[in-house]
């Protein structure tokens, strides 16, 4: 005879008014793995609803709370169900809330407490396998505390211990969660090249393009103007494993030359997470810019089948560094006129010098304005750029010029290599459709002719797979047509020829700014110049890349003559030749021989300068023309010429003032005549005013107020 089942008494902590609310029951499981696959222990936490019944509620007062089901207990963010929970207790709903384990409720000791402060205040019950608690008993709620502590900790411990394991298997570089383009990972880990010849070659040329061009974007320029697209096998999604061919585009040309795998080299914390700057909802922010390979947590060399050395990949990796627009970096080769734009560095502040254009009518120059910009100091220095790299590239050209043959013929043989190439691509390419042709012909064919359901959507498929070999193969007979033929004897004569006229080549249309500053580039390191405030002396020194070091002095264009080095030479010199008696011509003539050069020009002197600098020295007086020479000057007044001495600017200078109307002038004698100007005293203060006075943008005002004539007395 069975013996009668003796139901457990109702715990002793039971008061009506729990049995007055709701129990609630609530259900969690930590990833939708979980759900999935262990279902036993989701029953078991929905069977707490006989326990519920057991202790007294009836069935229509005990609700389930499974809206957590999938979502880890760590945090209260994203879980609606225990919001739902703690909504409830607030609002003096809830009688008792069951969990299979308690920590099931929360694995957070923030969270865990909050639910035992207003379970204690609202005086709501908590029960799981264990027994029944009341948070506001010592006993129970020590031990609910001591539950939610370990709770925490044990979080704390699975995770260490999956990051742990986690780590071990990087450090043995198996950990490879997915493969960049060109790779493939095997079911047993494993990772090879990608099996398609092609999908390698499109890897091959993006490095290859990169020693070409030297930048991401002019790698992306060339595979986008041929045409090439990238193979991809997605990680998710429909298409996941399979072959898909995708248009290039900068961040995936990027993060191949970037990627230390491409080089046969494993890595493993590169992007490490920086809990400061994490964003609650996203899961991946907090990333920094990645780290070199050396300074990754795991760093393995010839660990993966390689497209190219590891020296390679380091050069690439100095090269991008290199592209940078930082101050310490030249940046990348641009279009811009400057040929030294990026290696020229001041001598004074150690600060590299930048290129400023300007105007389209003037010429370039190199100025150093950090400083200025930075603090507010003056400008440290700056010349112009003609002078500098004449002297640069005469350098370079007789560097370049031994090698000029052997460079031509290989640059003629790069092109042939390019030319096979993309002709090996739309081969590939032209073999790829033709294949889906032949594959969309057999299911066609294999169809039974009365299905035609299927049938009419295979022939569809077949016609669409034909069009695209059309397409393809007039696409490659246009890329044929647009491509260099192959060279010949002639042309390869004709190479050899023009490699033996580098600087014709150098000044040809035909070679772009880019061009020479990448030639430029690839010899010097860097041109440091210093300029005389004084006079017009730059001392240029260039640092080649091999180590060597030149140093000369050039000169540069200045505003007039008593800013050159050698004006006081030039001055007496003037006068020894005039005291002879020789025209101003062969004057001219004989400084030229001397060495002496204009302030503003690279040609030599004529005799029309001449004629002016004996002016302005005095050697030469002007004589009034005959029509003026009883002229009496009005109180005020001044000859220009005298005036211009007096005020120390040259006589063409106060000729263009007088031409804008800041000076207030009358011509003696008719046209041809000697010009009177009228300057009485407070008239010379604002004209040695407006001759001292900076023409720069935060002195336009001043200079608009002195240019204004004042009123003429007398």
């Amino acid at each position: 005879m069975t013996a009668p089942r003796i139901d457990p008494p109702p715990s002793p902590k039971l008061r009506p008014w729990h049995l007055d609310r709701s129990a609630i029951v609530y259900v969690r499981q930590s990833t939708p793995q979980q759900v999935t696959d262990h279902q036993e222990s989701t029953a078991r936490q929905y069977a707490l609803t006989d326990r519920a019944i057991a202790l007294g509620w009836p069935r229509s007062q005990v609700q389930v709370i499974d809206d957590d089901l999938g979502k880890s207990g760590q945090s209260i963010e994203g879980r609606p169900g225990f919001q739902r929970l703690l909504a409830e207790v607030a609002l003096d709903r809830v009688g008792l809330i069951l969990g299979l384990e308690m920590s099931r409720l929360a694995r957070s000791c923030k969270d865990w407490h909050h639910l035992l402060e207003l379970c204690a205040r609202f005086r709501v019950l908590l029960a799981d396998s264990d027994g029944v608690y009341d948070p506001t008993e010592y006993a129970d709620r020590l031990v609910l505390g001591l539950t939610g502590m370990m709770s925490e900790a044990e979080l704390h411990i699975l995770s260490q211990r999956m990051y742990q394991g986690k780590l071990n298997k990087a450090r043995r570089g198996e950990l490879v969660v997915c493969t960049p383009i060109g790779y493939v990972k095997s079911p047993t880990g494993e990772v090879a090249f990608d099996p398609d010849e092609q999908a390698r070659d499109v890897v091959r040329r993006i490095f290859d393009e990169f020693d070409r061009r030297g930048t991401v974007h002019g790698v992306l320029r060339s595979l986008i103007a041929d045409k090439i697209r990238l193979p991809v096998r997605p990680q998710s999604g429909p298409d996941r494993g399979r072959l898909v061919w995708r248009a290039p585009c900068r961040e995936t040309v990027r993060h191949v030359l970037r990627h230390p795998m491409y080089a046969g080299a494993y890595r493993y914390g590169f992007r490490p997470t920086e809990p400061r700057r994490q964003v609650p909802g996203r899961p991946r922010s907090g990333r920094g810019a990645g780290l070199a390979p050396e300074e990754c947590l795991v760093f393995l060399k010839d660990r993966f089948p390689a497209y190219i050395t590891y020296e390679r990949f380091e050069a690439n990796q100095a090269r991008l560094v290199a592209n940078r627009s930082r101050a310490e970096s030249p940046g990348a080769v641009r279009d811009g006129g400057g040929l030294l734009a990026g290696v020229v560095w001041c001598g004074r502040c150690g600060r590299r010098m930048y290129v400023r254009y300007g105007r389209a009518d003037r010429r370039p120059s190199y100025i150093c304005s950090t400083l200025r910009s930075d603090y507010g100091l003056p400008l440290c220095q700056a010349v112009t750029a003609a002078e500098v790299e004449a002297l640069v590239a005469e350098q370079v050209l007789e560097v370049i010029q031994p090698a000029a043959l052997e460079a031509s013929l290989g640059a003629a043989a790069e092109v042939e290599q390019r030319r096979r190439d993309g002709l090996r691509h739309w081969e590939q390419r032209l073999e790829r459709a033709r294949y889906e042709v032949d594959r969309a012909a057999r299911q066609y064919q294999a169809c039974e002719p009365e299905n035609r359901l299927v049938a009419r959507t295979l022939e569809r498929r077949w016609e669409e797979a034909l069009q695209e070999v059309r397409r393809l193969e007039a696409d490659f007979d246009r890329f044929v047509r647009s491509q260099p033929r192959l060279l010949g004897a002639a042309e390869r004569e004709r190479i050899r020829r023009l490699a033996e006229e580098v600087p014709a080549l150098w000044l040809a249309p035909t070679t772009t700014p880019a061009d020479r500053r990448q030639v430029v580039r690839l010899l010097v390191d860097r041109v440091v110049l210093t300029v005389d405030p004084g006079d017009d002396r730059v001392a240029v020194r260039v640092e080649w890349a091999g180590g060597a070091i030149g140093e000369r002095t050039i000169y540069r264009s200045v505003q007039a003559y008593k800013n050159q080095h050698l004006w006081p030479d030039l001055g007496a010199r003037l006068a020894e030749l005039h005291g002879r008696g020789e025209a101003p011509k062969a004057i001219a003539a004989t400084l030229d021989r001397e060495g002496f050069r204009p302030p503003k020009r690279a040609s030599g002197f004529t005799a029309g300068m001449v004629r002016r600098l004996l002016d302005e020295l005095g050697l030469r007086p002007r004589v009034p023309r005959a029509s003026a020479s009883a002229a009496v000057l009005s109180p005020g007044e001044w000859w220009l010429h005298d005036l211009a001495r007096a005020l120390g600017l040259s006589p063409y200078t106060l000729h263009d003032w007088r031409r804008e109307g800041w000076v207030r002038a009358r011509q003696v004698g008719g046209r041809g005549g000697p010009w009177a100007v009228w300057a009485d005293d407070s008239e010379l203060g604002r004209l040695r005013a407006l001759k001292e006075c900076p023409r720069t943008w935060p002195y336009r005002e001043r200079l608009a107020e002195l240019r204004v004539q004042g009123p003429r007395r007398g």
